[in-house]
């Protein structure tokens, strides 16, 4: 249908230009502000010429001024006359109060609640409604390298510390209402379950009332309900029958002397949502509709990538995905009817978990998440299920609830059969490190895949398309591939990209080579959520695991020193005999023995502690250097033995202080070694004695005796702490100098990190013998391997 012209009246153009020099604009200025690439539209206006109606509607509001006026149509209001009258004297200001009344219930009837997946009642729309965000570029058509889109992301240039959040764009938000504000006729795009629907029926509401275009009356209408009309009405006929089935008299007369005069907010909803057979009539009656009535405010919304058309004055948008404060609003709103403690504590728990923060970016996974919150009180422990969920909801569950059959673009490509596919090219992309990945290469993986359908196209040429078409479906029905530029994919979220890898290991048809590449990527932190989300998924752990405890071994059976230094380990705990396990007991003497980061000993003493039952006092974790009163506090809690050995170390700590502060040591040093010697009493009269002969050898202490003391220890000091040394070791078995290399301390680094991560898969909610369970948790910090296992007996 051709574009409808409208023309500039002698009179309306004298009047753009008075307008036009109060602003102080030039042609090019004014054609700039309607976004127009050539002046002509203006010169043509204002040379009396015929304009296209959406530039000629634009020049006017721009211009603040009343286009039927600029056209002749009306005549100009004076002083005393209602705002608008038409040429029949008929007042439009009251036409549109009148239609309001009468549509009011029905309005609010259709967009005041809201009520989606598994809610057992709906939720008013004002109560629950959190303010979108609007990105005025469409994130999948900027022109970026996968470099950029990196750089875009990445906190640093270390791809383990990817940011998690949502792989969300950093470009530039406008609040919702202030883009609708901005333009007359808006597109807006989003991904599956952004919240397009919930805006569109907030503006409904907002307007009918009176809180923004107030003089304006809502239509909104579901396009697919309109598609599937009887009869096949148009869009204006459409609208008459709404307002004769909500009592107004002759409706069809005023709906369109109420279009006619701009003074409809047309809202229509889900353009992806029209079956593919009503798509062209629906697309053609959408542009000659805003072509004929262009004066009005039309906001159209349609998911991404679902419809590749493009209606001619209208701005495309996007919708942006929530940020923090967005998800704290929603969430507080929801739970603050029924539980607002509750809902608070939603919070925290969501802060403390990252990869599950990461799905409430989306405003229907983020509802999910309320609802699963509410009804148990806390996420699952078994991630792995609740991303399923998640997935079902985005792969069917969502469109099932409305009622909306997808056209299925690749007929024997079963939900099932894309869940297989998605794992396929989570697994590739995620080894290679590539969060980001061409279009091109993600449809190879495609074709891959399809090749091996039954009755599947396997010519190049007719390959190429249906993996072109398959991924369009994913993307604009499912949403979990997105793009992020312009033939630029990647997975809508990380957690989505982890869960599809994890998935299609615990399903390998081949489990024992899979689980191996995963066990040997066990120190590499991108790779940890992977671990636990396979856990989650296999119906059985133990093969899993027992690869990770023997990858773990090896990370120090390789090296001598460390081999002596786990054994050593191993020997000491066995001479102690208490009622705690041996894990445990080994993780408190390597902490005592490590000669390298207190904060490494500190965290691994801590974290085994809690995590083997509490079997040693959370007072283990208080630093050695820093706690100079640690001793008494642990003699009221642990047996002497420990106490015993704990201050001992603590001595030997503060004497290789020197000389960093001699006055504290010239009077903390006695104190503590006359405090490890009263230990010693009961449990080993013969190192009392030998170490009060230490305490004998020392100067005196006061202040006023600093320098002699001082004297003393730089002629004395290294060959007093040497027999404090062989006292501990001949005594305790402790106080060995291990003097590791640099190399020797990052390899025990990622051997206490694995072993914490073991620790934390015991604890999950993996399924496994009690048998593994058992091997695993006795032979903690001790490879099978070891020699240390030649004396190993379960206590």
């Amino acid at each position: 249908m051709p574009r409808k012209s409208l023309t500039a009246c002698p009179a309306g153009i004298e009047k753009a230009r008075i307008a036009l020099t109060g602003k102080g604009w030039s042609y090019e200025k004014l054609a700039e502000a309607i976004g127009v690439q050539t002046r002509q539209p203006v010169g043509n206006f204002f040379n009396g010429k015929g304009v296209a109606s959406e530039n000629f509607v634009a020049i006017c509001r721009v211009l603040e001024l009343n286009w039927q006026e600029i056209t002749g149509q009306v005549k100009p209001t004076a002083p005393g006359d209602s705002l608008e009258k038409t040429s029949t004297g008929i007042d439009i200001d009251e036409l549109v109060q009148q239609v309001r009344e009468k549509i009011k219930p029905y309005i609010q009837a259709c967009c005041g609640e809201m009520r989606v997946l598994d809610m057992s009642q709906p939720i008013g729309l004002n109560d629950i409604y959190t303010d979108v965000n609007i990105l005025e570029k469409i994130t999948g058509r900027r022109r970026l390298e996968i470099e950029d889109l990196q750089t875009e992301l990445l906190q640093n240039s270390d791809v383990e510390e990817l940011s998690r959040f949502g792989l969300c764009v950093t470009q530039k938000r406008v609040a919702g209402l202030e883009a609708v504000q901005q333009h007359s006729k808006l597109m807006v795009l989003g991904k599956p379950g952004a919240g397009k629907t919930t805006f569109l029926k907030y503006l409904a509401i907002q307007c009918i009332q009176g809180q923004f275009q107030g003089d304006h009356f809502p239509v909104f209408i579901t396009l697919k309900d309109f598609a599937e009309a009887d009869k096949k009405p148009d869009i204006s006929e459409y609208i008459a029958l709404q307002l004769s089935k909500y009592q107004v008299r002759d409706g069809s007369t005023k709906a369109e002397q109420l279009l006619n005069y701009g003074k409809v907010l047309v809202l229509l909803d889900g353009l992806d949502e029209v079956r593919e057979e009503d798509t062209k009539r629906v697309l053609n009656q959408v542009q000659d509709f805003s072509y004929q009535f262009h004066a009005n405010q039309f906001v159209i919304t349609c998911r991404i990538a679902a419809k590749e058309y493009t209606f001619q004055g209208f701005t495309e948008v996007e919708v942006a995905d929530f940020n923090s404060k967005q998800i704290a609003t929603f969430a507080q709103n929801w739970f603050r009817l029924s539980d607002q403690v509750k809902g608070e504590r939603f919070m925290q728990k969501l802060k403390a978990n990252r990869p599950i923060e990461e799905l409430a970016t989306n405003p229907l996974l983020l509802t999910l998440l309320c609802l699963v919150f509410g009804e148990a009180g806390n996420f699952p422990t078994n991630r792995s299920e609740l991303y399923k969920e998640g997935i079902d909801v985005l792969l069917k569950k969502w469109d099932a609830k409305r009622n909306i059959e997808r056209d299925e673009v690749y007929k024997d490509l079963s939900l099932q059969r894309k869940e297989d596919l998605l794992s396929q090219i989570a697994l590739t992309t995620f080894e290679q490190k590539d969060y980001f990945f061409k279009q091109k290469t993600v449809e190879t993986y495609i074709a891959d895949f399809i090749f091996n359908l039954p009755n599947a196209r396997t010519q190049p040429k007719e390959l190429e398309l249906d993996s072109e078409a398959v991924l369009k479906s994913i993307e604009a029905q499912h949403g979990l591939l997105v793009a992020r530029a312009k033939g630029i994919y990647s997975f809508s979220h990380l957690t989505f990209h982890e869960y599809f890898t994890a998935r299609k290991i615990a399903l390998s048809r081949n489990p024992q080579e899979s689980f191996l590449k995963l066990a040997t990527n066990i120190t590499q932190k991108r790779w940890r959520e992977i671990l636990f989300l396979t856990l989650g998924i296999l119906p059985d752990a133990d093969d899993l695991l027992q690869l990770i405890k023997q990858q773990i071994d090896k990370l120090v059976v390789i090296d001598d020193k460390l081999l002596q230094f786990i054994t050593w380990a191993e020997e000491k705990s066995c001479s102690v005999k208490v009622r705690y396990k041996t894990a445990a007991v080994r993780a408190f003497y390597a902490y005592l023995a490590l000669d390298l980061d207190r904060d490494l000993a500190r965290d691994l003493a801590r974290d085994f502690a809690r995590d083997l039952a509490q079997d040693l006092a959370q007072d283990l974790s208080l630093n050695l250097a820093l706690a100079r009163d640690l001793p008494l506090v642990l003699a009221r809690d642990l047996p002497l033995v420990f106490t015993l050995d704990l201050a001992l170390a603590l001595v030997l700590d503060l004497a290789r202080d020197l000389p960093l502060d001699l006055l504290d040591l010239a009077r903390d040093l006695p104190l503590d070694l006359a405090l490890a010697r009263d230990f010693a009493r009961d449990h080993n009269p013969k190192l009392e004695r030998s170490l009060q002969q230490l305490l004998d050898q020392l100067p005196d202490s006061r202040a006023d005796e600093k320098k002699a003391f001082k004297r003393w220890w730089e002629e004395n000091g290294r060959a007093w702490i040497e027999q404090l040394r062989a006292l501990m070791i001949k005594h305790c078995n402790i106080g060995h100098d291990w003097q590791f290399s640099k190399k020797q301390k990052e390899l025990l680094q990622q051997y206490y990190d694995a072993n914490k991560l073991l620790i934390d898969c015991l604890n999950s909610e993996c399924y496994m013998s009690r048998e593994v369970r058992q091997q695993i948790e006795d032979t903690l910090l001790l490879p099978v391997n070891s020699p240390g296992m030649k004396n190993f007996s379960r206590t």
